[in-house]
Order: C-alpha cells, then structure tokens, then sequence
C-alpha cells in the first residue's frame, strides 16, 4: 500500500503540533509570536520599529511648554534559518510493517526538527546576553546548604526587577543539575512556599518568586560542569516559524514514495533588558 491518501494539510498541522509541544526556549511562556505573520518564502525580513520614550517637562502657567520630537530605531527579524526531514516509504516495508508507522517517522521528525529550533533559539538569548551587562556572571550553589535558591533564583529575581521587567509573565529555564539542586530545598518544593497550588508534575515546577520554571536539557553551557541559566520575560525574543511544506512524492526508480519537509524560522532578541543569565555551578 502506497501513500496515496496523503493530505500534506493534516500531516502539517501534526509536525507543527509536534514542534510547540516539544519546545521549551520557544514555549508561548518564553518567547512571543508578534511578528510571526505570514511567512511565505525562506529568507523573509520581518522589519521590527520601536520608539524612544517622549521627554516629561514641568508645566508653569502662561509659559510655552516644549515640544519635543519621537526618535525611532529598526530590528531585523531575519526567518534564515532552513531545516528539513526526509525519508523513503518503501511499499514493501510499508505493506509489512506495523500500522502508524509513517505517521511515527514523522512525528520523530517534527521532534528532532523541534529540538535543533530550541537549540538554535537557546544560543540566540545566550548570545544577546553573554558577558554584557545583563550578565550576572560565575554563581555558585550548594546543595548542601540551598544557596541555589538565593544565589540563583533571588538574584536573577533582583536584576530584573532592577530594569523594570513586568513581573507577570517571567520565566526561568533550569537544566537538570539546577533543576535537581532546586529540588532539595523546601522552598522549592513546597507548593505554597512556591506561590502555586499546582503540584509539579511532567518537568514542568510551577512557579517561584514570580518566575514559572522550566526544565531544559538544551541550556547553552559554556563549559563542562557549568550551567548557563536564562531567565527573563516572553517581550524580550520574539521568534518566527513557518513548515513551509511537507510532501509525499513517487520515487522514480522504487515502488515506494518520499517523504520530506522543510521548516523555515528566525528570531531576535529585540529586548535584552528583559533577559538575565547566570553561569551556574553546583557543588554537592
């Protein structure tokens, strides 16, 4: 049995599924979508405009206040980045084959697909933050004693705050020896203490001094033993995707078809203020 009912709508709405679910670094609480728009062809610009603050002035009566003008800046949203899966269906295989078995290949792909776009967006936070000055730099935390609660979370907590980043809507990204250090301290732990009522379940540990915590084995860590730990809010990347096609098609020289599909997307960091990172080494 060929593919001969394939209906590219469907099998694309079941990769993209694949590929939000899977994303951490491009979950809806991490980044946002603002610019994403209708991406028709690799390369695509998306030009972003942002405005300076106007200035405020005293007002003294029957005098002429002063009329000051708005300045302007442009961002580019570069969508460069092409990745693609591609893969034979022979008809024999598929004739002896489990049943699903294409539709598992391709869900394994919309994943791997998914993973090299949350790889690719944890580099590019990384990158608009390493070694500036929304680097906290080199911490230290200690199991033992659960400095990583202070020195990592309380920290990061206070440099944002100290740039007026909103307070609803901030998230951290853990890796696991973080993550597993966290999760020695009560503080953590403990469902009120953490201001959620949610009990932590599927990687996903709820909320800390305001920031829903993630855990990620994508983190861009610098060097072994080190955690680079990005927290911040969603208005700080924004980031754009598009399966620009996905296709079954007869093979010229086999009874069988191929299947491939092509994933375009870009972002930008168009607010670094609103990010911080952390290198993070924990000690027993």
């Amino acid at each position: 049995m060929a593919i001969s009912n394939f209906i590219p709508e469907i099998w694309s709405a079941n990769i993209l599924e694949a590929l939000r679910k899977n994303l951490v670094y491009g979950g809806p609480g991490v980044i946002n979508r603002d610019y994403e728009g209708d991406i028709a062809l690799a390369g695509d610009t998306v030009h972003i405009t942002s405005f300076g603050d106007p200035s405020v002035g005293t007002y003294t009566p029957e005098n002429d206040i002063t009329v000051g003008s708005l300045t302007d800046s442009t961002q580019a949203l570069a969508v460069d980045q092409m990745k693609y899966f591609a893969f034979d269906v022979d008809d024999v295989y598929k004739r002896q084959a489990l049943p699903g078995w294409v539709e598992q290949a391709t869900s394994r792909s919309g994943y791997l697909l998914a993973k090299t776009a949350d790889t690719f967006l944890a580099a590019a936070m990384y990158a608009a933050v390493n070694q500036g000055a929304y680097d906290i730099g080199a911490v230290t935390g200690d199991i033992s004693d659960g400095t990583t609660y202070g020195n990592v979370v309380a920290k990061m907590w206070q440099e944002l705050s100290s740039r007026d980043v909103p307070m609803d809507g901030r998230f951290l990204i853990a890796s696991p020896a973080v993550y597993g250090a966290l999760l020695q301290d009560n503080r953590f732990i403990n469902a009120q203490a953490a201001g959620t009522t949610d009990a932590l379940r599927n990687g996903h540990v709820g909320n800390i001094l305001g920031f829903t915590v993630y855990l990620s084995t994508n983190t861009p860590d610098p060097t072994s033993g080190v955690s680079a730990i990005i927290a911040g809010h969603p208005i700080a990347t924004t980031y754009a995707e598009q399966l620009l096609e996905v296709r079954a098609q007869e093979r010229e020289k086999r009874f069988g078809q191929l299947v491939k599909g092509l994933h375009v997307y870009g972002a930008k960091v168009t607010r670094p203020e609103c990010l911080s990172l952390a290198s993070v080494t924990i000690q027993a």
